[in-house]
């Protein structure tokens, strides 16, 4: 769908229909999202999210507990294999609350991952960011109380995130309402879910003083035939 300016409206055009470029001034061409970014993917329905409020962290969301018995994300997905879609990370959103200088670090954040996977029976409906609607996604999502229940094996180091808990001096976090520093990961893209795929978002030190509120922002994309 392509959405072009017609007498200073917006208009949506089908795939395909070519469309005469606007010229400014000097004879440039206009290019402009004219909308956000997540626009489109989010117009046909190809975008969702997942997160829960704000929840206390234990041993079961770190990274040392790497078994799908005992794994419970931060926030992460599965792509139930046989699917014919890919799930394209866009965003992952962390937000920590504390107690003034009495939480035990994080240590900041990582993603894991794992591949092959069959059995994972655990899993809540994501939210279609077009309706608003808990259906139509192809994948499954994960939050911190729920654990990977099925999980072949252990998940795998794939790289740290650029979130980071805000750690003072002391080697605590203070009381903030959110993160110091960055509390987004724009992954725009660079984390693709394969069919029988899991990735998730762990904290890398374990914790039990430390509340986050989370979110995860993907689109769904049919995989190419080349």
């Amino acid at each position: 769908m392509k959405t072009h300016l017609r007498n200073n409206r917006v208009r949506s055009e089908p795939d395909g229909r070519r469309i005469i470029p606007r010229a400014g001034l000097c004879g440039d061409r206009l290019v402009s999202r004219l909308h956000g970014r997540f626009y489109e993917q989010a117009l046909r329905g190809n975008l969702y999210t997942f997160g829960v409020s704000n929840t206390a962290l234990n041993a079961a969301n770190s990274i040392a507990a790497q078994t799908g018995a005992t794994s419970r994300p931060l926030v992460g997905l599965y792509n139930p294999l046989g699917n014919s879609w890919n799930l394209v990370i866009l965003q992952a959103i962390i937000v920590v609350s504390t107690v003034a200088n009495t939480a035990v670090s994080p240590g900041g954040f990582m993603w894991q991952a794992a591949t092959d996977q069959a059995g994972i029976t655990t899993g809540s409906s994501p939210i279609n960011l077009k309706t608003l609607a808990g259906n139509g996604s192809n994948a499954k999502a994960f939050s911190l109380p729920t654990a990977l229940t099925g999980l072949t094996g252990s998940l795998f180091n794939l790289r740290p995130s650029p979130i980071t808990p805000g750690v003072n001096a002391a080697g605590t976090v203070p009381a903030k309402s959110q993160v110091q520093g960055v509390c987004v990961d724009n992954v725009d893209g660079g984390l693709i879910v394969p069919p029988g795929g899991v990735i998730v978002l762990r904290n890398q030190v374990s914790t039990t003083t430390i509340s986050v509120s989370t979110a995860i922002v993907w689109e769904e994309v049919p995989i190419p035939e080349y």
